[in-house]
């Protein structure tokens, strides 16, 4: 969740120079990280279901969203930010900066009456389109689905699916856009409820009839790979998915969104456009998380559709993505020739160039002209 459009050149590039960081511990400790595809999505799920250890009840997700939508910009810890946010306008402002009606006191619960300026909980993925329906316990009440809402913008929303637009959030017939600042936020928590409840939570069951599909899953909507790649996690994110998978807290869950974490395992997973990589020293790594500062790419721009890589390293593999996050070429146990690796035939175009060593990995752009 962001307040600016991100372009996806801009958060393919951020897959080079994003803050490094690493899974959070002790939650993903012992986890295989070099697992990719249908691999890495049935170890997720795993790992998301069985660290989900308490169950809340209804009323206790309602206390849990007053604590994890709180707005991290307001030190009075007063206001919840509002999916979707821009209210239908029949609402005053809930302070004198929020003009947009993206906040709400905590305080102004829809408790059952008339009164349209209140927050209700969203059921992101709704409970009607869940196979079987998500009630209200279980999946009903999974706070990583769960969000405050402006009433009468929830009430909009109502059932419609997820279609792509731009702008504010809007309503088109039966179709919904959850609006530039939410569609990352939207995304991931849909993934999330695939590898959750499987079936019963489908992306395509909540998403326009028809839409393109990823090409190893048809499960999985093309829609919500974009957004997550072009919506950046927000702290907002960050808290919500923090708090719920400490099972210290009164409301916590046990289990994290791991698409949160990294939306970058949306990517190992189903390909699609490269997103945010928060680990860029550790996805492929699975020993001491170091990088691999001493290997260089020369020429760069390429020189005749061929570049040289120089490390100290010997390198176990070298594999260049496009900007679409699909394997061109991949190279293992590659030729080493004082201390040089050669990667040639390349065709024009912007890549990033992954080397592994034993124990290291690193990541660098290469432009072909």
């Amino acid at each position: 969740m962001k307040k600016n459009f991100t372009l996806l050149f801009l958060a393919f590039a951020t897959l080079v120079f994003a803050q490094a960081g690493a899974p959070a511990t002790p939650y993903y400790n012992g986890f295989n990280w070099t697992l990719t595809g249908m691999s890495l999505k049935s170890a997720l799920e795993t790992k998301i279901q069985t660290t989900h250890t308490t169950i809340l009840t209804y009323a206790q997700a309602e206390l849990a969203i007053e604590t994890v939508d709180l707005d991290p910009s307001d030190l009075t810890n007063t206001n919840l930010l509002l999916l979707y946010g821009f209210s239908n306008n029949l609402c005053p402002a809930s302070s004198t900066d929020d003009k947009d009606h993206r906040r709400r006191d905590k305080s102004l619960e829809d408790a059952g009456t008339a009164d349209p300026c209140l927050w209700n909980k969203e059921h992101t993925y709704p409970r009607a389109l869940g196979v079987p329906p998500l009630g209200t316990t279980g999946p009903g009440a999974d706070v990583h689905n769960l969000r405050a809402s402006d009433k009468k913008r929830n009430a909009d929303r109502d059932n419609d699916r997820f279609f792509d637009g731009s702008g504010n959030s809007f309503e088109s017939g039966i179709l919904w856009y959850p609006g530039d600042e939410w569609k990352g936020d939207v995304a991931r928590m849909m993934m999330y409820m695939y590898l959750r409840y499987g079936s019963q939570c489908l992306p395509t069951g909540v998403a326009q009839t028809g839409i393109a599909t990823a090409t190893n899953d048809s499960n999985m909507v093309q829609l919500f790979l974009e957004w997550n790649a072009e919506d950046p996690v927000s702290q907002y994110e960050d808290n919500r998915n923090t708090y719920l998978g400490n099972t210290s807290n009164a409301y916590a869950q046990g289990n994290r969104n791991p698409f949160i974490d990294n939306p970058y395992l949306a990517t190992l997973i189903w390909g699609g456009p490269v997103a945010e990589n928060r680990w860029p020293t550790v996805i492929l790594s699975t020993e001491d998380f170091v990088s691999l500062e001493n290997a260089f790419i020369y020429p760069n721009p390429a020189v005749n559709n061929e570049v040289t890589i120089s490390s100290e390293t010997e390198l176990k593999s070298i594999v260049l993505y496009n900007i679409n996050g699909q394997i061109i070429q991949e190279i293992k146990n590659p030729t080493r020739v004082d201390n040089s690796y050669k990667v040639n035939n390349l065709s024009s175009g912007f890549y990033l160039v992954q080397m592994a060593s034993e124990n290291a990995v690193a990541t660098k752009k290469v432009i072909v002209n």
